[in-house]
């Protein structure tokens, strides 16, 4: 390793939570001479950090959106008329979820307050139960219980995610991790559309089908929370599958980002950090645009089986339908966070992504030949997914300090997971076979969002023409802004907004 000053990396003066002068190479053209890393061996601690914490997260979360969505697939499989209840029922089985979801979303900060290992294994652990718990249910009164206690600890890990993750990489390579962790979202509709087709289609004697599907969906997730336990790191600048020589770098790193070591950066909120990211114009447009897309997000996949059945599918071949849209999307939530992370350009692909989708579900609201409804699909799934996968990391991308990162995640999630709440109450049996009403508040959600996304990217230009000023008075007036004490992602020297 590099560092041609030794080791002498401790912070001299405090602002916010980080204290040490960086910058970010790819967007200042310089690098800071007692803060160098070696490329190579920075890529080597950045793909072990890959290894382990990226697809733990994405096999987490694919557990968790299987064991959350599958409540679709059971109904199809004739789980309302086994306990003997009605549509408007199963309506309030979708929505309960959504309640404790959005009641709990504040729990995002607490991947910063409590050591991630030991909050990412309760979550696990108690929706583990509770999705599991649904296949002894007799009546609607234990699915709804059951599904309360499910939203109640799915709140608490996926919607902080990113937020996680961007204890552990640079802001231009946040997007794509957090891609490839919310694709996962696409990938376990597939996996369950797909499970769910195996599952449904035998008879066993003696368990009825959907009993025994929230068990085969619901018991990985038990086992599962001890390898959150033991595998999830606290920092990278802790974590076990690093060298030593591996640790410094993943603490340089941090110093680079915030000015602070990794380690330290866990355990405490900064409240005066959270009430000022409250009062930035931009902390608030990105979770209308995510309950613009929730309203899509959350109704799709719990839907799709009962449109496509009402297309004149059987109810088997509806569950093995509904699998290839989501296999898309899947590949274009990664694709498009790549691309977006190279370009500095999530602004623009949200607003393609949401028109993409927007167009999908008019030809499912517009048109009745079965083709060209059954594409529509495939559109809509193109587009709403992978629109949540930018939106997510445009939020972290663009708040200076972990607690600002933290309150711009929480407030996200508080008022985007209202999204749900509407977005699964659109599509009710009446409105069978077309769903008219529902296809069209989705459009009109979707359209919404580009419009929202390019208000938020103007605001944000305008932003980064403030802080160029701020760099060049600062320069005139003789002063060296890389020798300041803040970390760049801390809205140091350097610092823009990703567009």
């Amino acid at each position: 390793m590099d560092v041609s000053k030794g080791d002498e990396l401790e912070p001299t003066q405090h602002r916010h939570e980080g204290t040490i002068a960086s910058s970010d190479e790819k967007s200042l053209g310089h690098e800071s001479d007692a803060l160098h890393i070696d490329p190579a061996l920075e890529k080597r601690v950045r793909r072990k950090i890959d290894r382990v914490l990226v697809p733990l997260v994405m096999g987490l979360y694919l557990v968790a959106f299987l064991d959350r969505s599958n409540i679709g697939n059971a109904e199809t499989a004739g789980m309302s008329k086994d306990l003997g209840f009605d549509d408007a029922h199963y309506q309030w089985l979708l929505t309960i979820f959504y309640i404790p979801y959005i009641l709990f979303e504040w729990a995002a900060l607490m991947w910063k307050a409590v050591p991630p290992h030991i909050w990412a294994c309760s979550c696990v652990l108690v929706w583990g139960l509770a999705s599991t718990l649904q296949a002894a249910a007799f009546n609607w009164s234990g699915l709804m219980a059951c599904r309360f206690f499910l939203a109640m600890a799915e709140a608490g890990f996926g919607p902080g995610v990113p937020y996680l993750l961007s204890f552990f990489y640079k802001r231009h390579e946040l997007g794509f991790r957090c891609g490839l962790f919310l694709s996962a979202a696409p990938l376990a509709t597939t996996f369950a559309g797909a499970l769910a087709y195996g599952i449904t289609s035998g008879h066993p004697a003696h368990i009825a089908n959907w009993r025994l599907l929230f068990i085969v969906e619901g018991v990985p997730s038990v086992l599962l929370a001890a390898l959150a336990f033991w595998r999830m790191p606290d920092s990278a600048d802790t974590a076990s599958f690093l060298t030593e020589e591996e640790k410094q770098v993943a603490k340089i790193r941090a110093i680079q980002q915030t000015g602070t070591e990794g380690a330290s950066r866990v355990g405490h909120v900064n409240f005066k950090d959270i009430l000022l990211s409250l009062r930035d114009f931009k902390t608030w447009i990105p979770p209308l645009m995510y309950f613009s897309c929730n309203v899509s997000f959350s109704s799709l996949p719990v839907f799709l089986p009962s449109i496509l059945q009402n297309m004149g599918f059987t109810a088997i071949n509806a569950q093995g339908l509904s699998a290839p849209p989501y296999f898309l999307a899947f590949i274009v939530c990664i694709l498009t966070t790549w691309i977006a992370d190279k370009t500095r350009q999530r602004g623009y692909m949200i607003i393609g992504l949401s028109l993409i989708s927007g167009v999908g579900y008019v030809l499912l609201l517009a048109c009745r030949s079965v083709a060209v409804r059954y594409f529509g699909v495939f559109l809509a799934a193109a587009g709403v997914f992978p629109a949540i996968s930018n939106i997510l990391p445009w939020t972290v991308n663009n708040q200076g300090t972990d607690s600002k990162r933290g309150a711009g995640i929480a407030l996200l999630n508080i008022v985007g997971q209202c999204g749900p709440l509407l977005g699964t109450r659109v599509y009710p049996l009446s409105d069978a076979p077309y769903y008219v009403t529902g296809m069209a508040i989705c459009a009109g959600f979707m359209f919404f969002n580009a419009f929202l996304a390019l208000i938020l990217r103007t605001y944000l230009s305008w932003e980064n023409r403030k802080f160029e000023r701020n760099d060049e008075a600062a320069r005139q007036a003789g002063v060296d802004p890389r020798s300041g004490s803040i970390g760049l992602e801390n809205e140091g020297y350097g610092f823009r907004n990703f567009l």
